[in-house]
């Protein structure tokens, strides 16, 4: 059809949605370039889509020596040989990955086994790269021979700026991904989330297949308009666009019987199927309609994630630790909760201590009710989770992200602290998870200067990170974490969300609750209560004993 079609099955493209009009691309201005690839300026003409590839990748910033073209004419022939492109073997880092043909004839579909093998000559240091095949499949439909294609995939493979990431290369970065994934989707997804929890053992499991759903499962039209987005903003549209597809599984699949015995498979056919339900326009339209972390904050619990693999010794693939039934039912005992309701709190914590198992620090059945004891036994131990039964059979709790003995930096004045990982749940009599809230305590409201100098800011300007991550994890200004928690001699207060915020007595025997109301949700449990039992519990490394 043109220059650029030598490896596409035309008889299988839809020939009928291509734009015969000729069309330039001349902006460089990096915002409306963004807004052209969003609104798919460049979609319906492949000539025109593969000039501005070509144009968008040679702006990539690389290392030094990058191999090109002509390097690979110089080894294609030593490598592949006499063989039959059809039975090359793939090298080990693609991980067995689908090989998507994307509409390509028989030529395209050897292409890729060939240009796969080239990339593994000249790259020994990518140990795990399961997008690969897709990315060099559709890149195919847009390269005039396979040395072109190669160079393109390359100049990808071999960006050096460390503020643009593009495609993953070791299992590390990939493992760390998945688990970045399940966070966000922790917060962004919750419904799709809670039906991932209730109908899976392993909830990483099936979010370790995000990037299958876009470099595998989505058809040649909804990855060629993703990839438009992903070539000028990186790789955070990638997390949108997997979050999005998660939140139209749901939607769409609500209330239906699960097509086959697994949900990983029932995601996957769902994404094949997608024109069936979704437009390409309405993925990407939903994908830039969730409110997502910066780059800045992504990366930084990117950075967080691949710390927590590297301590446990996870840094090349191996055989998944069922990360949800870590809470054992023949080590596990609490008063408070069962072993699946443990399971269920520990599928709301951040991925990276998911990998640890529940260790009781104290609880006041052995300990007593003593404020003194509850932060002896809980210093030195970070996250935490609190868990209150009532004596009106009422449960709740709360995850704390931060060491409590951070409450001593305001001296014996009550002092705020924490992160945004910090939230508030309730268990019974119905089960309801709430975070990302600013603590609002009523009795501090009219104390003037000290409130001002303790409570966090009423929103974040643009250029300060959320407080999702604890600063000194990443020697951060103190300014830019927020206060979720606080603690005295006198009592203890746990900020939640939608408006919720718990307080307990020094004598550990009464408590209440502040709820605003904003969202209708129901309150964290009763507005005063008296303690039955309370609980606390620390993470102990599965890994390192």
């Amino acid at each position: 059809m043109d220059e650029y079609g030598r490896f596409v099955d035309w008889d299988k493209m839809d020939v009928s949605a291509q734009s015969q009009n000729t069309k330039e691309l001349t902006c460089t201005d990096f915002h409306e370039l963004k807004q052209l690839a969003r609104q798919g300026y460049w979609a319906k003409n492949h000539s025109l889509r593969a000039k501005v590839y070509h144009k968008l990748i040679s702006n990539i910033p690389c290392r030094t020596v990058t191999p090109d073209a002509n390097v690979y004419r110089d080894i294609v022939v030593k490598i592949v040989g006499k063989r039959s492109s059809s039975s090359l073997p793939l090298p080990e880092f693609v991980d067995n990955s689908l090989i998507p043909t994307y509409c390509l004839n028989a030529e395209g579909i050897g292409a890729v086994r060939k240009i796969i093998l080239c990339i593994a000559n000249q790259f020994p240091d990518i140990s795990f790269c399961p997008a690969l095949p897709s990315v060099i499949a559709l890149l195919l439909h847009y390269s005039k021979d396979e040395a072109e294609c190669f160079e393109q995939v390359c100049r990808i493979l071999a960006c050096n700026d460390p503020s643009k990431r593009l495609i993953d290369q070791t299992f590390l970065a990939f493992e760390s991904s998945c688990m970045t994934f399940g966070d966000l989707v922790n917060k962004y997804c919750q419904a799709a989330h809670k039906l991932m929890v209730a109908v899976s053992e392993d909830v990483l499991e099936v979010y370790s297949d995000w990037q299958r759903w876009l470099f595998g499962e989505l058809p040649m039209v909804y990855i060629a308009r993703v990839f438009d987005v992903f070539l000028v903003e990186g790789y955070k549209v990638l997390y949108r666009v997997a979050l999005a597809l998660l939140k139209f599984f749901h939607k769409v699949r609500a209330g239906q019987p699960m097509e086959s015995d697994s949900i990983q498979q029932d995601i996957r056919a769902f994404v094949r199927d997608i024109a069936k339900s979704v437009s390409p326009e309405r993925l990407l339209e939903k994908a830039f309609a969730i409110r997502l972390f910066s780059r800045k904050e992504i990366n930084l619990l990117q950075m967080a994630n691949e710390k927590a693999l590297q301590q446990k010794g996870i840094t090349v693939k191996q055989k998944r630790q069922n990360v949800h039934l870590a809470v054992h039912a023949e080590n596990f005992k609490s008063e408070i909760v069962s072993v699946k309701e443990m399971r269920d709190i520990w599928s709301w914590i951040p991925e990276r201590f998911a990998l640890c198992q529940p260790l009781l620090l104290f609880t006041t059945l052995e300990h007593g009710c003593s404020l003194s004891r509850f932060y002896s036994h809980s210093e030195g131990h970070e996250p935490t989770l609190l868990l209150i039964k009532t004596t009106a059979k009422e449960v709740c709790g709360a995850y704390l992200s931060t060491d409590w003995s951070e409450r001593r930096r305001g001296g014996n004045k009550l002092s705020f602290f924490g992160t945004g990982e910090c939230f508030v749940f309730r268990l019974q009599p119905e089960v309801e998870r709430y975070e990302w809230v600013v603590i609002k305590h009523p009795e501090l409201a009219s104390t003037g200067s000290e409130t001002e100098n303790h409570a966090p800011p009423a929103s974040n300007p643009s250029d300060r990170l959320s407080p999702f991550l604890a600063a000194r994890h990443f020697n951060l200004p103190s300014k830019t974490a927020s206060m979720f928690m606080a603690g005295s001699s006198e009592c203890i207060i746990v900020g939640g969300g939608d408006g919720q915020a718990l307080y307990l007595d020094a004598d550990l025997n009464h408590g209440r609750t502040s709820h605003c109301n904003t969202f209708n949700n129901q309150p964290l449990c009763s507005e005063s209560f008296q303690i039955s039992i309370l609980e606390v519990w620390g993470f102990r490394d599965t890994m390192n004993g």
